[in-house]
Order: C-alpha cells, then structure tokens, then sequence
C-alpha cells in the first residue's frame, strides 16, 4: 500500500465532503485504540475544525490513559484540535435504574453504551455544525458487521471504512501515532472485563481479513483445522449482522393499492 497516497486522498475526499456539505468540521469520539487515532489525526490534516472527545463510561483507566496520550499528541501536532472529556458513567447508571433487571445483559448494557456515546457526539455535532466521523474499519463495517447499529455506527461519513485492520496500522505508523496505541490490542472498551476484540471475536483481525478475502474469491482450495474454524467464525458473524450492512428495507406498496 502507498500509505503516503493514500492519507493524501482520503484526507482530500474529507475536506471535499465537509466543503461541499457546508459543514465546519469533524467530531470524532477517541476510544484509545488504533481506528479513532487514526481516524482522528486523518481529519485534522484536513486543517478544519475538530473536537475529539474522551467518553468513558466506567472505562479502565489503561483505555483513558492511551485516549488522553493521543489527544495532547494530537493537540500538539494541530492547532485546529479542540478537546473534550464527557464521563458518560452517570447516564449509564441512570439508565442503569430505569431499565428492567431482566433486559440487563452484557451484550444489551454494551450496545447502550455505544448509543450514548452516539448521542453525545451528535449533540456536539449539531451544535457546532460538524460532521461525526466514524471509525470503522473494512473488517467491521463490511465483514462481520463488529459494530454497534445506531452506536458507533451511526455517522455521517466512514474514513477508513475501505481499509483493513492491518491497512489501518500501516497507516498509524506512517502518521508517527502514540506507540502505546499502536501496540495495545484491539478492543471496543464496550465490556467491563476488559476482553479484547480477539478475545470476542474467537479470531484476530489477520485470520479475519484471510476469511474475507477467501470467502469473496470463490476458492474452493483445501483449508487447514484453523482456517476452516476461522471461516465458521467470519461466515457466521457476516451472516448474523448483515441487517447492519445492508440499507433498511422499506416495505414497497404496490401502486394499485394505494390509487
């Protein structure tokens, strides 16, 4: 990959879509991993307005400590970057309260986490009339679907969303991103175990961009014990939360019912 070439366009293709949508800028909520980092760093290349945010919501301090370090760097490299910490515990807790007891999963607490981290984003891209930019990456947005739908999935425009996990890092190093970040594994800081998206997933995001990669060749060559397993895993998730990759369908009424 021409890494250099590609920051150039993606950065170009962002300050195009802000221009033409009569936007200022960009909100983007910085979670500590390596997706919003660069993400982040993309957008204010672009030299318009960004608000990065830090969201915790009972967060381990680790993932605090690599989303502040990333956003003094950031800070330092741009005078267009502004800052902003919104501790989203107490919503949850109060959320917490109100919800029944029953619906109170892991899984359920997790999503509701994302949506209000999309919630506060959008507040502050409505006020200073900014655009959300996601953070999602091939494998998660058009893979497997690893993302919160109306969380972390509810954007205005994906800059990464073309480029593999592994993409994504070659990009992190060009762009000189916190070391600490670029060698922290991947998670979604979404559980409060702490568990790694590896971890969640049952297969790294190498063995993921493999399954996809073989599943749209058409390849019928034989496969070992781990990839066959690693197949199972993409193909079932791929399966699962293809509701969140596909537009909603719309019931279409047939004209003569409705003359």
């Amino acid at each position: 990959m021409k890494a250099e070439k590609v920051i150039e366009h993606i950065v170009d293709w962002l300050l195009n879509y802000s221009e033409s949508s009569g936007t200022q800028g960009f909100v983007i909520g910085i979670s500590g991993g390596i997706d919003s980092a660069v993400t982040s760093t993309l957008c204010a290349k672009t030299g318009k307005k960004v608000i990065v945010l830090n969201l915790p919501i009972h967060q381990f301090r680790s993932q605090i400590d690599l989303s502040n370090q990333h956003i003094a760097w950031l800070k330092t490299q741009f005078p267009n970057v502004e800052s902003q910490t919104v501790d989203l515990s107490p919503a949850l807790d109060v959320l917490s309260k109100q919800f029944p007891n029953d619906i109170q999963d892991q899984l359920t607490m997790a999503n509701t986490r994302a949506r209000l981290r999309m919630l506060t984003l959008y507040a502050f891209a409505t006020h200073h009339k900014l655009l959300v930019a996601g953070t999602g990456n091939k494998i998660e947005d058009f893979g497997i679907g690893f993302f919160t739908k109306y969380g972390d999935g509810g954007v205005d425009l994906s800059p990464i969303a073309d480029l593999t996990k592994t993409e994504v890092f070659e990009l992190a190093k060009h762009l000189n991103i916190v070391s600490g970040i670029q060698n922290a594994k991947p998670t979604d800081g979404l559980f409060e175990d702490g568990r790694s998206d590896e971890d969640e997933i049952g297969a790294s995001y190498p063995e993921l961009e493999w399954a996809m990669a073989y599943s749209n060749s058409g390849s019928s060559s034989e496969l070992s014990s781990r990839q066959k397993q690693v197949l199972e895993i993409y193909t079932k998730r791929n399966k699962a939360n293809r509701h969140k990759m596909e537009p909603i369908p719309v019931c279409l009424i047939p004209k003569e019912l409705k003359s």
